[in-house]
């Protein structure tokens, strides 16, 4: 399980094999470390022990530390667990050849490709309740398919070479899906596009957290195959910029954050912002249903894994590539 710590002065300790939580100096919950997948600190004012940080580090469980926009400021893990030197030399010899390219590409496509499949999953239901809907959705759809087309038809021999026509290809497609979420959220809803920066409004707010929560997920598993999470392909390079995290959660994004959102939203769920913020309650429960999202099962390589565990699969098939062992194919979730 995701242990998730979101009250203001809770506090995290050791208790022979189990993980305790306190509140006001009382047990508030004891968790066998054995069960925990990760730790994950949402609120401001929480203390943990050395110890819960060296037995956490001894189990392979990280630890991230959320702010209150879901931006992750910190995450706590064992050095030992960063794979081989030779994952990373040939991560950093990759940029400058086809394997960069086409890393870069296949992130991009499988993007794409997600935001087409979780359009076709929402208009399959609105084929009877909204045609006009329905109609909109299937022209968009199309037109995102042509990009996709575009995309991956595109050839070059380095990621330079073709990095800014990638992100053309994909930021156009991201403008006609995000307009597209636009008229699939209920009337109550106000959403005049995407804002990732500095987002007051409930519907970004909400993506932005999600985000924050499965950069996270994505983060630890690149650690964990052994690569260098600021090395990345499709996004340039820039001082403390992570990457290759923007990279792989792109992959991601639909599946797990999008597709939880909008499922909720369009339930009616009582989401509230308060002075351009989330509250505590919907953060708490935005979290808990990310988390969920998470461990629900998806095909792939013609199996059925979680999605965390597809997470790091598709971390240790960068590495795999970059070394020259396996083609590498994005993440393509079902409809």
């Amino acid at each position: 399980m995701d242990i998730i710590v979101s009250e203001f002065g809770n506090f995290l300790g050791k208790k022979s094999e189990r993980l305790v939580i306190k509140e006001n100096g009382k047990i508030k919950e004891e968790i066998p470390f054995f069960k925990v997948n990760h730790v994950l600190i949402t609120s401001n004012g929480v203390s943990l022990s050395s110890d819960v940080i060296k037995e956490c580090a001894v189990a392979g469980i990280p630890i991230t530390f959320l702010s209150s926009d879901g931006k992750p400021y910190a995450i706590i893990q064992s050095p030992h667990l960063q794979g081989t030197v030779a994952t990373r030399r040939e991560q950093m010899l990759a940029y400058n050849d086809h394997r960069g390219f086409e890393l870069a590409k296949q992130f991009a496509s499988g993007k794409v490709t997600n935001q087409i499949n979780l359009l076709k999953y929402i208009s399959k239901y609105r084929k009877a309740a909204d045609p006009a809907l329905y109609e909109l959705l299937r022209t968009n759809i199309s037109k995102i398919e042509d990009l996709k087309k575009s995309l991956n038809e595109l050839k070059a021999s380095s990621i330079e070479e073709a990095r800014e026509t990638i992100l053309n290809l994909e930021g156009r497609s991201a403008s006609i899906y995000w307009a597209s979420v636009e008229r699939i959220l209920p009337e109550a809803y106000t959403f005049n596009g995407r804002d990732k920066r500095g987002a007051t409004d409930l519907v970004n707010s909400l993506l932005n957290y999600g985000y924050g929560i499965l950069y996270s997920q994505v983060a630890v598993a690149i650690a964990l195959a052994g690569l260098d999470p600021y090395a990345g392909f499709l996004h340039a390079d820039r001082s403390g910029k992570p990457s290759l995290v923007l990279d792989l959660i792109e992959e991601f994004r639909q599946p797990v954050v999008d597709r939880t959102i909008l499922g909720m939203l369009g339930k009616g769920a009582d989401w509230k912002i308060s002075d351009g913020k989330l509250d505590d309650t919907t953060r708490k429960d935005l979290a808990a249903r990310v988390i969920e999202r998470l461990d629900a099962r998806e095909t792939y390589e013609r199996k059925k894994f979680t999605l965390r565990t597809i997470i790091q699969r598709q971390a240790r098939a960068v590495a795999s590539f970059v070394r020259d062992e396996k083609a590498y194919k994005p993440f393509i979730a079902g409809w």
